[in-house]
C-alpha cells in the first residue's frame, strides 16, 4: 500500500480514471456488438443507419485517451469492411 501522501493521491485518482475508462471503453465495445449482430442478423440496412454513431463511439473513446488512436482507426477500418461486404453504401 502507499505510504507517501502523493503517492496515496495517485492511487485515488488513478482508480477513479480506471473505472471512468471501463466505462468508456465498455459503451464503445456494447456499440460494435449490436452493429456486428445487426450484420449477422442480416439486417444490413439498420447496421448502415448505426454505422456514424458507431464511428462517433469509437472516436470519443479515443480522444478521452481510452484507447489508441491506432487502435480506433483499426477498429474502424474493420467494421467499415465488414459492411462493404453486405454491399451497404455508406
Amino acid at each position: 500500500m502507499a505510504i507517501h501522501k502523493s503517492a496515496e493521491k495517485k492511487y485515488r485518482r488513478d482508480e477513479k480514471r480506471r473505472i471512468i475508462n471501463k466505462m468508456n471503453r465498455s459503451k464503445m465495445r456494447n456499440k460494435i456488438k449490436l452493429f456486428r449482430s445487426k450484420i449477422k442478423a442480416g439486417d444490413v440496412e439498420e447496421a448502415r443507419k448505426m454505422f456514424p454513431d458507431v464511428i462517433a463511439s469509437i472516436d470519443k473513446t479515443i480522444s478521452k485517451g481510452t484507447i489508441h488512436r491506432n487502435t480506433g482507426a483499426r477498429y474502424k477500418s474493420r467494421l467499415n469492411v465488414l459492411l462493404m461486404k453486405t454491399g451497404a453504401k455508406t
